[in-house]
């Protein structure tokens, strides 16, 4: 006689997901890292292995995406699987139907669920009623594969993530969020550079200096612009009015006016450092385009980077073949 799941049922495999950099340990992360460059190595060499034959990915987009789109299309297709695109119009989240039943559905016809919100909390009740893995590719809180491709882009172009010194240049948001998380549990220093009142929320600050006080990395947040870049390894920066925050645009630009990497602010840095942009970047804004495409930029290599990070990310949490 056949078995029937009841909705929310778990499966006989452990269920994880990520929602957050906390949702792995450090062991794990580098681990899944690890697996990104070996599998980037055997994708440049045309040696791709169908890892996730069989297995669908569902993407849910609230908001619109390049890289997002892209990096797990293309990263499901190279690892033999296949994924769906359900936009805004397709499944209206919460409003055409629940956030519950559409967990619940989703799970029934794939084996991972991707999505990119607004709320946090979308991530987490998705994940509540979901009996495959969940992960955040963007949510209003926390943007945890962005700093997977990070860190990859770090250990190759550095050698070592552990002892590095980042300098997030703009606004306490998402990137800087996963970032501060990521650094505090892997042991890189990492510093929020913002005008007043843009810090990162008090409680991402408190968790980021709680791993970091066990992994020997320094976490802050400072509007001291010029002594925050002193010395850093890494200058990275986001657009300063992120999508949503398109009301507060002109008051963002005046108060953010003085927070820009250009080559002033790189001149500040160690002689190698990197400069990092998640994009899409406002060339003459956050960053200079010249700045951009100098040999210090890893623009485009940590752009590249989500796609072979994400690939690791979704072997881990859907099991190989």
């Amino acid at each position: 006689m056949a078995t029937t799941l009841r909705p929310g049922a778990p499966r006989a495999t452990r269920l994880r997901h990520y929602l957050s950099v906390r949702d792995m340990t450090a062991e794990e992360t580098l681990g899944v890292l690890d697996l990104a460059r070996e599998l980037k190595t055997g994708h440049a060499r045309r040696e791709d292995r169908p890892r996730l034959a069989g297995r669908t990915l569902a993407m849910i987009f609230q908001k619109p995406s390049l890289r997002t789109r892209v990096s797990f299309e293309a990263g499901m297709t190279q690892l033999g699987g296949h994924a769906i695109y359900l936009g805004p119009e397709d499944i209206r989240l919460g409003q055409r139907e629940t956030t519950e039943d559409i967990a619940i559905v989703l799970a029934r016809m794939s084996d991972l669920i991707m999505a990119r919100v607004f709320g946090h909390e979308i991530v987490e009740e998705l994940a509540r009623h979901s009996t495959v893995p969940v992960i955040n590719g963007l949510s209003d809180r926390e943007h945890p594969c962005q700093a997977l491709g990070d860190v990859l882009t770090i250990l190759e172009r550095k050698g070592r993530v552990k002892g590095v010194k980042l300098v997030f240049v703009g606004d306490g948001n998402n990137v800087a969020n996963s970032l501060l998380l990521i650094g505090g549990l892997l042991g890189m220093s990492v510093t929020v550079a913002c005008p007043d009142g843009y810090e990162p929320p008090a409680d991402i600050l408190a968790e980021a200096r709680a791993l970091a006080q066990a992994s020997g990395a320094v976490v802050d947040a400072t509007s001291d612009l010029d002594d925050a870049c002193r010395g850093a390894d890494v200058l990275y920066t986001d657009v300063w009015a992120s999508m949503g925050q398109e009301a507060e645009k002109a008051d963002r630009a005046r108060a953010f006016q003085a927070f820009k990497i250009d080559a002033r602010l790189l001149a500040l840095a160690a002689p190698d450092a990197i400069v990092m942009h998640c994009l899409p970047a406002h060339y003459g804004e956050e960053i200079d385009y010249a700045v951009s495409r100098t040999p210090n930029s890893a623009l485009f290599d940590q752009a590249e980077n989500r796609l072979h990070a994400q690939k690791a990310l979704m072997v881990m949490l859907a099991g190989p073949n």
